[in-house]
């Protein structure tokens, strides 16, 4: 005796919501031919006579004759929103993802779509998940959620097409839901994680850089100051340094204007020689102080004698170099420098200098 295998009670209730979440589109009850017939707004009746196809009732006052006419089809010209259960797909990357979808449609020719299928709502949802499989198993896991629109006009222009012959057209083709594994959602929070990190360290690496070419630029700008400021410095310790030489040199020309001048006065001569006597005396304590070998004058205890020379020499130059000047002034076209003249040059034994003895 042989057992029929029956299904548990577990299988038929999931069977059974497997069922429910098949929802196709309520078919309105037939009319009944009464000879006179109002068509509702947005629907079609589909009249069969003797059992062909007659005519399509269009909405308003319509007659059809008893017994030979019947109403076979009431076509919904409304648009229609159909819920895509929730299948598997798989990518490209071989990540499998649970989704599900909205569709909406019209009937757009009642003829084919009474005659042309079935089911037409059934057939279109069919039709569409394995569409949605196809476009889904094209592309990675990282572009699902990028591509989502493309994805459904796609599967728009997939559905229109097979759905020509129904009479049905697809308008849009929302995905509503998209669920992945859970271990595959952890990676990819864990790829997020890693990529935030990787922005924070570049970000913190730019400020590091960004700090360091500010100090650099800092130190830069500061050592180009410094050395300005040296040399800006240096500029004006030279420039003091010359105007000092220049006013030490022009009260030095003063000075020995002065004394020319004072020369040329009465007793000017003696004042020349005390002056060199006290020089001479200056020079002579100063002696031996730093050196132990001094070279002195044989007379060196005569300062008058040494103040006589002083002052000889001092005539002999003066005489010496009134007469350069009138010579010069004599022959200033031939030789105006007086540099070739060999009188010019004079060496100290023509002063009658006195000799000299080392100690």
């Amino acid at each position: 005796m042989h057992r029929v295998a029956r299904p548990a009670n577990g299988q038929i209730l999931q069977m059974l919501l497997q069922q429910s979440q098949q929802q196709v589109r309520h078919r309105s009850r037939l009319p009944i031919n009464t000879a006179i017939l109002f068509v509702p707004q947005q629907e079609a009746w589909v009249i069969e006579r003797f059992g062909k196809y007659h005519r399509v009732l269009e909405p308003g006052l319509k007659f059809v004759i008893p017994i030979v006419d019947s109403i076979k089809y009431v076509q919904s010209l409304k648009e229609i929103a159909i819920d895509v259960p929730q299948q598997a797909a798989i990518t490209l990357d071989n990540v499998t993802m649970q989704m599900d979808a909205v569709l909406y449609l019209r009937v757009i020719d009642p003829y084919k779509a009474s005659y042309g299928v079935e089911d037409p709502e059934y057939a279109i949802t069919q039709l569409a998940q394995t569409t949605m499989r196809s476009e889904i198993g094209k592309i990675a896991l990282d572009t699902v959620f990028r591509e989502r629109e493309s994805l459904n006009i796609n599967i728009v222009e997939a559905l229109n097409k097979a759905s020509a012959a129904w009479g049905i057209t697809c308008l849009r083709y929302e995905i509503r839901d998209m669920k992945l594994p859970v271990r595959v959602q952890e990676a990819m929070q864990s790829q997020v994680e890693a990529e935030r990190k990787k922005r924070a360290a570049i970000l913190e690496s730019e400020g590091i850089r960004e700090a360091e070419i500010n100090v650099a630029e800092g130190r830069k700008q500061s050592r180009i100051l410094n050395s300005e400021a040296n040399k800006a410095e240096q500029i004006n310790e030279a420039t003091g340094d010359a105007q000092a030489m220049i006013a030490r040199a022009n009260a030095k020309a003063e000075a020995i204007d002065r004394v020319s001048k004072s020369l040329s006065q009465k007793n000017g001569i003696n004042a020349v020689g005390m002056n060199v006597a006290e020089q001479y005396v200056a020079a002579f304590s100063n002696l031996a102080k730093t050196n132990n070998t001094v070279i002195l004058p044989s007379n060196t205890g005569d300062v008058s004698s040494m103040v006589a020379q002083a002052m000889t020499i001092y005539s002999s130059l003066s005489n010496k170099n009134a007469q350069l000047m009138e010579a010069d002034e004599s022959s200033e076209q031939d030789s105006p420098d007086g540099m070739d003249d060999p009188s010019s040059s004079k060496t100290s034994d023509d002063f009658g200098l006195p000799g000299t003895k080392e100690t």
